[in-house]
């Protein structure tokens, strides 16, 4: 990959193109190559080349759109595509256009860290789910190199913007992408344009699924996206910017199952209480120990949905009056934070949804212990 991607409109030697000309569809070939989907961006701009005007003028949505299957750019990267008959006719007929890569579909995870002269946010979006107490002096905080750096240092782990080990792309405004690879299937969704609760730290947006990244070597007409150093593979995302990444809801809230029958663990709870009619404390911890022991293992065993049918039980003793709703949830939050530190906010999110569904089935005891 080092060579195909040191692809530069300097390289030219046709003087009667501008310089995006010469090296856009080697660029855009390069990146399908590495199994990159690509889109047109408009010339000279990094937003994409426009819709159609049927496509302009009814809204749709893009899966339903028959441009895409006729090998038109219509929708941005909808229609990233790693088709090379496609690529050479969109590229081949329009050299002045740039090159967009869909995030999700390549795999990749981009850190977009900004650097735009503003006035910083209130503290708690500093952050987002970090407090920054009045003590802390934030003099100095301009951008986002600045706060993804503090970040890093509450981790314990240098900032992502030094990562020499991977793909990192200087931008015209000063910002900086820093590229990684996605890494056990996981559908990182993107925050670039969504609410701020979401996004990594102030002036750090996230680019995945759902957003395109601009291709090294693209040229706007403020100036080239610029590889910082020799690195031109992405390397895996860091297990603790993952962690960060599913702190501040980058993954998909798991799906809640309709309700169902009662599973047998949640019979279980109920006559290991005594029918109901025992200790509240004995129902709790049989509930809880299955999350408890998520806490023995980093990966793999299922936290989210071991998560959700300890919340659905839960729901359905608060329901059916066997159970305080607030000691409950609180006990469960507990013991899902000990289990999955810094997961605070997806914890809160899966109970939240499995209470609502248990809550709608009030679970009473159907035996007696033996």
């Amino acid at each position: 990959m080092s060579a195909e991607l040191q692809v530069s409109p300097s390289d030219s030697t046709d003087t009667h193109r501008p310089p995006q000309r010469a090296g856009s569809l080697a660029l855009a070939q390069a990146c399908a190559r590495r199994g990159w989907p690509v889109h047109p961006l408009a010339a000279g701009r990094k937003t994409p080349a426009a819709n159609c005007p049927n496509c302009r003028e009814a809204a749709h949505a893009p899966a339903s759109c028959p441009c895409l299957g006729q090998g038109r750019w219509c929708h941005s990267f909808h229609a990233a595509t790693l088709n090379k008959e496609r690529i050479e006719q969109w590229w081949g007929r329009h050299p002045e256009f740039g090159i967009g890569v869909s995030c999700g579909p390549a795999g990749l995870v981009v850190i977009d860290i900004d650097a735009h002269p503003t006035e910083p946010p209130a503290r708690d979006r500093i952050l987002p789910g970090i407090p920054i107490g009045a003590q802390v002096n934030l003099a100095g905080l301009a951008n986002g190199f600045h706060t993804l750096a503090v970040l890093a240092a509450l981790r314990g782990q240098p900032s992502p913007a030094e990562d020499t080990s991977t793909l990192r792309v200087s931008t015209p405004s000063g910002g900086l992408h820093v590229w990684y690879r996605s890494t056990g299937n996981r559908r990182w969704k993107s925050s670039a344009g969504s609410s701020p609760g979401r996004a990594l730290a102030w002036q750090v947006d996230i680019r995945a699924h759902g957003s395109y990244i601009i291709a090294p070597g693209t040229t706007t007409q403020h100036g080239t996206y610029t590889p910082v150093d020799d690195v031109r593979e992405p390397a895996a995302l860091p297990q603790w910017l993952a962690q960060e990444l599913d702190r501040t809801g980058h993954l998909p809230a798991p799906t809640i199952p309709a309700p169902r029958p009662v599973p047998p663990r949640a019979q279980q709870a109920v006559l290991a209480a005594g029918g109901g009619r025992g200790p509240a404390e004995r129902t709790l911890a049989a509930i809880l120990a299955p999350v408890e022991a998520c806490g023995q293992v980093p990966e793999g065993a299922g936290f989210s949905d071991t998560l959700n049918r300890a919340a659905y039980t839960l729901g359905g003793l608060i329901a059916a009056g066997r159970l305080p709703h607030q000691e409950a949830e609180q006990a469960l939050k507990d013991t899902a934070a000990a289990a999955r530190p810094g997961q605070e906010l997806r914890i809160e999110q899966i109970i939240r949804s499995g209470l609502a569904a248990g809550l709608q089935r009030p679970l009473h005891a159907t035996g007696r212990r033996p």
